[in-house]
């Protein structure tokens, strides 16, 4: 007796890929609610807070130097490999590809170019915001520090805020900004807070940024997805010029049309024409146009010029019949 398989969460899994692309009837698109524009506001007013109090070198700077005086690379050193590939979690070139990759493939599932287009938008507010800051502050890192309890601003540097804290919060933050579902939002809200906040405390561990770059560093990313909402109107019209220029891009006058496969239908015998002999066509040198393959039995049949038949030998006869005695020599 044959009994079904129970499908695991894996096939299930596989069989969801297996589906064909299709776009969903309704895209969960985050608008600016007045919870976001609260926690906007929220976090720019810590955003400024921080800059002051690096600014005037309060008990944040004096704070910085502890940690930096600290080294936490000497006192941990058996983790300094580990941290070492974790950093790179927050580069914006390993992370942009891996994300990148796998919005490419939602966005073809989904048929949609939200998700690419969402994710360009986030990384060019990114580089702007964050770097206009870097290099407007100028702050030196702690390998570059000159002067002790100083707050090392407008001195050439570029690393306040922490580049790689806000790239960070904005590259694995904009896939909890895409989830489908609130759940997937939320758990993916919790795993990129955490990855980020970890990407910052290495930079610390290893000694490239105070601890205040990294705080700073964090809320801007943070800043950056709150406003991403604002952006959702220029995303959906740059998607629909995007495809609009696809298809005049497939329906250009120079490019080839794509004519469809039509099936000829079946010639049946009344309606085949005559066909001329074979013999005849090859003895004018003319060229045999393909056509239906035809039996055998209906080709018209061809007399060789001569008979190819061997002479029978007179000394064989028929099966099952005995030869005649041959008589004796010499007898």
């Amino acid at each position: 007796m044959r009994t079904e398989r129970n499908l695991t969460r894996l096939d299930r899994v596989f069989a969801r890929l297996d589906r064909e692309p299709e776009r969903p009837a309704h895209l969960d698109v985050p608008k600016m609610s007045r919870h976001r524009i609260a926690l906007l506001s929220g976090s720019l007013a810590v955003y400024v807070a921080i800059v002051w109090a690096v600014v005037i070198t309060s008990w944040l700077v004096r704070l910085d130097w502890q940690v930096m005086f600290f080294r936490p690379y000497q006192q941990w050193p058996e983790i300094h490999a580990f941290v070492d590939y974790y950093v790179v979690l927050g580069q914006r070139g390993p992370t942009a590809v891996m994300v990148a990759a796998w919005l490419g493939w939602r966005s073809w599932r989904q048929r949609t170019l939200r998700p690419l287009l969402a994710l360009g938008a986030s990384l060019l507010l990114l580089n702007v915001t964050v770097g206009a800051a870097k290099y407007g502050m100028g702050r030196l890192g702690p390998h570059y520090a000159t002067t002790v309890g100083s707050n090392e601003m407008w001195a050439g540097g570029d690393i306040f805020p922490s580049g790689h804290t806000a790239n960070a919060v904005v590259t694995w933050g904009i896939l909890a900004y895409l989830a489908s579902t609130p759940r997937a939002r939320r758990w993916l809200s919790a795993v990129s807070a955490v990855t980020s906040l970890g990407v910052g405390m290495s930079t610390v561990y290893l000694g490239t940024h105070w601890l205040s770059d990294v705080i700073l560093g964090w809320i801007a990313g943070l800043l950056i997805l709150l406003a991403l909402p604002w952006c959702e109107p220029l995303i959906a019209r740059s998607e629909a010029w995007l495809l609009g220029l696809r298809d005049r891009w497939s329906s250009r006058p120079g490019r080839p049309a794509t004519t469809p496969v039509v099936l000829a239908p079946a010639v049946t015998d009344q309606d085949a024409p005559a066909r001329e002999p074979v013999s005849t066509a090859r003895s004018r040198g003319a060229h045999l146009a393909p056509g239906p393959h035809t039996a055998r039995s209906e080709r018209t049949p061809v007399t060789p010029a001569g008979s190819r038949r061997p002479t029978p030998h007179s000394d064989r006869h028929p099966r099952g019949t005995a030869p005649a005695a041959r008589p004796l020599s010499g007898s």
